[in-house]
């Protein structure tokens, strides 16, 4: 993709709104509690007090509309600690250029690293920044630093105290989660009925899995009905791969094809009425036409073998599931040795030894999150250098502009840059508009900040373009309630935004971070997971008796593995840079070459033996040529050769020589040879000259 496409596509792509399902009530009791605080501090304190505990509020209550499964309440106070610390350190150094430049690099560098935390920790530790660069404009000595940053901490602790005082939804993200994740289940059902190899989307399966990791303390008041549906979910998928599949399931034609569509519907039917039960938390509503689908019928076309198998677990799962949703609606303390399990979920001491390897991880010149942070902090100390030497004042709003539109990646960089100057040209420009038309006095800023915050919170998901044009408005009312003119801001503020996007566009395009050259060992990263998730499964049918965990933990590397690989190939597809190593054609086929081998895995998982089985010696050998050849080809991948599949076709034919091809593990087996050999061909060297010419 050349440059002028890039940004082109990522121009349009920050310009879009999207229409998305509004939350009113929450927004309202984010901006309440920016209300209460600026109300308090103008009422017994000064306006520049006003001003700073609006920004904590404010930055808390941002914090909490971040997609992270724990409790909100937490979220905003520790928003609050970080932002009271970073604006009482600026405070003290402001007075100082060299001081505070030293300060800005050191705290930007660690707010760039904790990206490598996730995503929501990057974003907190971003506004930590962008605050403290407003917040140390306002005059103040050392003990009235302390009192503006402890203000800060009390515009968190009131918007905790609403979120536990005024609880609005509660355990509402974790149900959507897990709705949305039977609604996929549903999907897919449905899709099976058309397209019996029809791939599926393992993202809210992984979400879902998120959603339900708990403290102890959480899971004593969890509602029930979130307790058991996400463990069936994850095993009604691959039975209804393996009842669809012409191979391994129900005839690709005549009856037995029919009973499975007909069982397929049925089961998309009941996993919606679960979703839409758990996701409104009432109890499930299914008809009876539904449930007498899913019998055993007495006469009329019948499943036979595997299929048959697979129906008679599916209608089993499916009762389950059924019951899991009509658990009581009422988050209950369960009594002593009747908790059921759940996800572990570290508690906030338990995170900082995960962080800090996090850190230890990333912090290398080839790491992008290394490189953004050191790329970030270059930017806001070149920025607050250049805005303070500039005439214009306010000079704080470069590197803040810069640090908010700065992203690890080069799509969202530019995305938001855009974003953030049209949204900042919308917002500064109404605001001062209506500064100009009524001249209010500081209660009326107060008031048309506070709406200006409710806004940003009820559209914030509809595009960065809107929450830009919503700061830009509540900084300009903010600033009123200090005094400032809105004469005095609207030009300057416009030209400084300007100014630090461009030196962010300009710092991501002098010095890169590309995803596209990594893309090969995104690949073989997955292909590594999809073969550790093949041989688990294959030797599970070699020694039924050493089975359970090794599993399920192979298909979980597998899938993040797959979203990691998507994620990149997605970040790609958007970056001007010429394919080096994989061609776009190649990618496609190599993406649908690993799918299918994991779907082939996922199978043969559906018709696992029971313990007491007899163990299979065809499916021990041929793991074991699997093992062997999987190191190689995931180094082949890596150095751009062809990898080697002769052993596994070698174990497999002396397989099937012996026993036939009847069998789900054989048959399955097959699948995965095949895929292999899909991979191979599409990673062959010359096979990008292949595919162009055959383009001709």
């Amino acid at each position: 993709m050349t440059w002028a496409s890039a940004l082109k596509k990522t121009a349009r792509a920050g310009l879009t709104i999207e229409r998305v399902t509004l939350e009113p009530l929450v927004a309202v009791r984010g901006a309440c509690g920016v209300a209460v605080v600026v109300g308090l501090m103008l009422a017994f304190g000064s306006p520049a007090l006003a001003v700073s505990s609006a920004f904590g509020a404010f930055a808390s209550g941002l914090a909490t509309f971040q997609r992270s499964w724990r409790p909100r309440p937490l979220l905003a106070l520790a928003v609050a600690g970080v932002l009271g610390l970073s604006t009482f350190l600026g405070y003290l150094a402001a007075a100082h250029l060299v001081l505070f430049v030293a300060l800005l690099a050191v705290w930007t560098l660690l707010s760039g690293m904790a990206w490598a935390v996730g995503p929501v920790t990057g974003f907190v530790a971003t506004q930590t920044i962008a605050v403290m660069l407003v917040t140390v404009t306002l005059p103040t000595s050392v003990a009235g630093a302390a009192e503006h940053a402890a203000l800060i901490l009390v515009g968190g602790l009131v918007q905790a105290a609403l979120i536990v005082v005024f609880p609005i939804r509660p355990w509402g993200r974790q149900r959507d989660a897990l709705a949305d994740a039977l609604a996929a289940e549903a999907d897919y059902a449905r899709r099976l009925r058309h397209d019996p190899v029809a791939h599926f989307d393992p993202q809210p399966l992984m979400h879902a899995r998120s959603a339900a990791e708990l403290t102890p303390r959480q899971a004593r008041s969890r509602p029930r009905q979130l307790g058991g549906a996400r463990g069936v979910a994850e095993r009604i998928r691959p039975v209804l791969a393996s009842l669809a599949d012409p191979v391994v399931g129900a005839p690709p034609e005549g009856p037995g094809r029919d009973r499975a569509r007909e069982l397929l519907g049925a089961a998309a039917d009941v996993l919606d009425a679960v979703a839409r039960a758990i996701r409104r938390g009432r109890p499930v509503r299914v008809t009876p036409e539904v449930m007498a689908t899913l019998e055993v019928p007495e006469s009329g076309p019948r499943l036979d073998g595997a299929a048959r198998r697979s129906a008679l677990r599916l209608m089993a799962l499916l009762a389950d599931v059924v019951e899991a949703g009509d658990e009581p609606l009422r988050a209950t303390r369960p009594t002593a040795g009747t908790e059921r399990r759940h996800l572990l979920r570290p508690t906030v001491a338990g995170l900082i030894p995960m962080a800090w390897r996090a850190l230890r991880r990333e912090a290398r010149w080839s790491s992008p999150v290394g490189r953004h942070a050191v790329r970030v902090t270059t930017v806001a100390c070149a920025g607050y250098l250049l805005g303070t030497v500039l005439p214009l004042g306010h000079g704080y709003w470069v590197p803040m502009t810069s640090v908010m539109v700065m992203r690890p990646d080069f799509a969202q960089t530019y995305q938001r840059g855009v974003a953030r100057f049209v949204g900042t040209l919308v917002g500064v420009w109404a605001g001062a508009g209506i500064m100009a038309l009524t001249h209010p006095g500081p209660p009326v800023c107060a008031a048309l900040a506070v709406v200006s915050v409710g806004l940003l919170y009820l559209l914030m998901r509809t595009g960065y373009i809107v929450v830009s044009a919503c700061i830009g408005a509540y900084i300009v009312f903010l600033l009123g309630i200090a005094g400032e003119g809105w004469s005095q801001t609207v030009q300057a503020r416009l030209a400084l935004t300007l100014l630090g996007g461009v030196l962010a566009l300009a710092a991501y395009a002098l010095w890169p971070t590309w995803e596209t050259p990594r893309l090969r060992d995104r690949l073989a990263d997955w292909l590594r997971t999809n073969g550790d998730y093949a041989l688990a499964v294959l030797d599970a049918h070699a020694r039924p008796e050493n089975r359970k965990r090794r599993v399920r933990e192979a298909l979980l590397d597998a899938r993040a593995a797959r979203l990691e690989w998507e994620e990149a190939a997605a970040r790609a597809q958007q970056e001007p840079v010429r394919h080096r190593g994989i061609s776009r054609a190649a990618e496609r086929s190599a993406e649908s070459a690993l799918a299918t081998l994991g779907r082939a895995a996922m199978l043969m998982e559906a018709h696992l033996p029971g313990p007491d089985a007899e163990p299979d010696p065809g499916a021990d050998e041929f793991a074991a040529a699997l093992r062997a050849a999987l190191p190689d080809a995931v180094t082949a991948v890596r150095e751009r050769r062809r990898p080697d599949w002769s052993g596994p076709h070698v174990a497999l034919a002396a397989w099937v020589a012996r026993v036939g091809d009847e069998g789900v593990a054989v048959r399955g087996s097959e699948l995965m040879v095949e895929a292999l050999d899909e991979l191979a061909e599409a990673l062959a060297p010359g096979q990008r000259g292949r595919n162009r010419a055959a383009r001709r």
